[in-house]
């Protein structure tokens, strides 16, 4: 039988790119079309016409000879989509470097940051472009946080020292981060809680009753995640020493303590130094100045706070108390440590690039 149609191209395979085609054809996360062409390729290689690929696949002969010609010429990458053709650009590159240079080195007159209407106004823009321009390269000029560098003297050795026990704590101790989280308040909202919805958040009102403070001290320990809390109604310097015993009585006695601490007046007093000479399995590591971040018994504050404080309404200050002492009793249950992956040299070296912002 003489066959009239055009001779296909001859399609063959090297175990490379059978292999990789396999692999796209097969993974679930791979895009549907991109999927379905390596099956077209790999049918093709094995000898099956393309009315039979067509067949197959459900698609057209056209787009079996489409994707078999493709991968002929330009073999894997063939297999991607072609750039597509669209509107040519309405933005030179002289406009969007005038609009970047302005927004990083100047401010308005009347005003404390640039608004994409006030820049549209200024560079005689649309406030659609500017707003893709700053998307683009990742300007927020609309957004502030606070940042505060430490000017301890010994800033470089404290880091050393306490992110040195994070990542290699010593044998035969226990590393604890402590603080105080201070005035947690027991506050009572004025109506109840209109409950979460489909379509709509939990909502509460925006007065409340104010029924006291509590004052909550807490250790972490460093390997587990467990935590040592109590609730106290002030923080002076008897109410840390109180902790400290606590802490004592709770932990193994053959086992070093060090305790990574703030610069709190009250951790420094006489009646507290008095205290250690007479428990000397205890270490004290204080964290620079400004620099609350290394203290890892903060970001277990920010989540309790999260979870069962600032969304609270409590009663009364029992009540306040016993909500933090059940969650404390939960994580204890269940810690998950957190994970301080960040060398002591990277911390340095991101504190001096900051430093040389400020020059």
């Amino acid at each position: 039988m003489i066959n009239l149609g055009r001779p296909k191209t001859e399609l063959v395979l090297t175990n490379e790119e059978r292999e990789r085609l396999t692999s796209l054809a097969a993974r679930r996360k791979s895009a549907q079309a991109l999927a379905q062409r390596a099956r077209i390729v790999l049918r093709c290689a094995e000898g099956m016409t393309n009315t039979s690929v067509a067949g197959v696949e459900r698609v057209t002969m056209q787009t079996v000879g489409k994707w078999r010609w493709r991968f002929v010429q330009h073999r894997l990458a063939g297999l991607a989509d072609a750039a597509r053709c669209g509107a040519p650009r309405t933005l030179s590159d002289a406009q969007v470097e005038r609009v970047i240079i302005r927004t990083l080195e100047s401010k308005p007159k009347h005003a404390t940051h640039w608004s994409t209407r006030s820049m549209a106004k200024r560079c005689g823009l649309t406030h659609d472009a500017i707003h893709r321009i700053w998307k683009t390269f990742g300007l927020k000029p609309h957004r502030a946080e606070v940042c505060q560098l430490s000017t301890d003297p010994f800033f470089i050795d404290k880091v050393r020292d306490v992110v040195g026990l994070y990542l290699n704590p010593p044998e035969q101790a226990l590393v604890l981060c402590v603080d105080e989280k201070s005035q947690c308040q027991a506050l009572e909202r004025s109506q109840p809680l209109l409950p979460l919805g489909p379509g709509r958040v939990e909502r509460s009102t925006h007065d409340y009753f104010r029924h006291g403070t509590v004052s909550l001290f807490a250790a972490l320990d460093v390997q587990t995640g467990k935590v040592i809390g109590h609730c106290q109604a002030r923080h002076t310097q008897r109410q840390f020493i109180d902790f400290l015993q606590r802490i004592d009585a709770a932990t193994p006695p053959h086992l070093a303590l060090h305790l990574v601490l703030d610069n709190y007046a009250t951790h420094k007093t006489p009646a507290v130094r008095r205290w250690l000479v007479r428990h000397p399995r205890f270490h004290l590591h204080f964290i620079p100045t400004h620099s609350s971040w290394l203290n890892q018994v903060e970001r277990w504050f920010a989540k309790i706070t999260t979870e069962a404080i600032r969304r609270g309404s409590f009663l009364s200050v029992p009540h306040l108390r016993q909500t933090i002492m059940d969650y404390i009793a939960a994580n204890n249950r269940q810690p998950q440590p957190f994970t301080w992956t960040a060398p002591a040299d990277l911390i340095l070296g991101k504190v001096a690039h900051l430093c040389g912002e400020l020059v």
